[in-house]
């Protein structure tokens, strides 16, 4: 394929996508809604991702923690630790590293169902029998990941913080009633803000995408394989530059001292 086709492949892509996107949210007030299939996506998308988010953040948190109390004990200023932890997590680790272990999990998975419903043509029949596969198969999966990313941002955000707290008071020897207390001192309304309305955005990001993909798929299982393997990274690419494009828009309107 010469660079001009590939120019004009892929921005139809990026107009299919686009309007994938609108769609979702357009016909997301249409009826009917499959509420069965919203809870079902819920479910998958949120209480079966729990363990793996809770680890990963448990570990970030521990190695955060650790990082900052050998750095900052050799300046003097290790009873900072919590406070360092608190801001950081809650605003930016916290979203940012349940957001990628949902793209892993969720979004991955999401784009691997939907193009073996493709393969299987059962989004074909969907068609045959009148049924707007948008309505059906998309609208429930963004559902989900706008309503559930954020929760598990929440309980990641909290495993993250006991991890941090684990290593300040058994490994650093810190006061736990100090490090507690530095962390409720940052939970103001402009860091509590800019730690929950990322999720939100990342979820019908990241839900989009993998949907996109997954309908794009073409060329049996090889095909699945390029299209989830696209999905992850792209999802993962669009995340981090968001994540980036949001902190600044944020720091700007919140008045953060940059």
């Amino acid at each position: 394929m010469n660079a001009g086709n590939q120019i004009k492949k892929t921005l139809a892509d990026l107009q299919d996508f686009y309007l994938l996107s609108i769609n979702s949210i357009l016909k997301l007030f249409k009826r009917p809604l499959y509420f069965d299939d919203i809870i079902e996506q819920m479910e998958y998308a949120g209480s079966a991702s729990v363990f793996i988010v809770s680890l990963v953040c448990l570990f970030v948190g521990m190695a955060l923690s650790l990082q900052l109390s050998a750095e900052l004990s050799g300046l003097g200023l290790k009873m900072y630790t919590g406070k360092i932890v608190g801001i950081a997590v809650i605003r930016e680790i916290g979203p940012l590293v349940t957001a990628l272990v949902f793209i892993g999990r969720v979004g991955a998975g999401q784009t691997a169902e939907i193009g073996s419903m493709i393969l299987g043509h059962q989004i074909d029949t969907l068609r045959v029998y009148g049924i707007d596969p948008i309505k059906k198969v998309v609208i429930p999966r963004v559902i989900a990941s706008v309503v559930m990313l954020p929760c598990l941002t929440i309980i990641g955000d909290l495993v993250c913080l006991i991890g941090g707290y684990y290593i300040a008071v058994f490994v650093s020897n810190q006061s736990g009633s100090f490090y507690w207390s530095s962390i409720i001192e940052e939970l103001t309304f402009q860091n509590v803000f800019s730690g929950t309305i990322k999720p939100f955005i990342f979820g019908y990001l990241i839900s989009c995408i993998s949907c996109f993909y997954g309908l794009t798929t073409r060329g049996g299982a090889k095909g699945l394989r390029t299209s989830t393997t696209k999905a992850v990274v792209i999802s993962i690419i669009t995340v981090i530059a968001t994540d980036f494009i949001l902190t600044r828009i944020l720091f700007y309107a919140l008045g953060f001292n940059v």
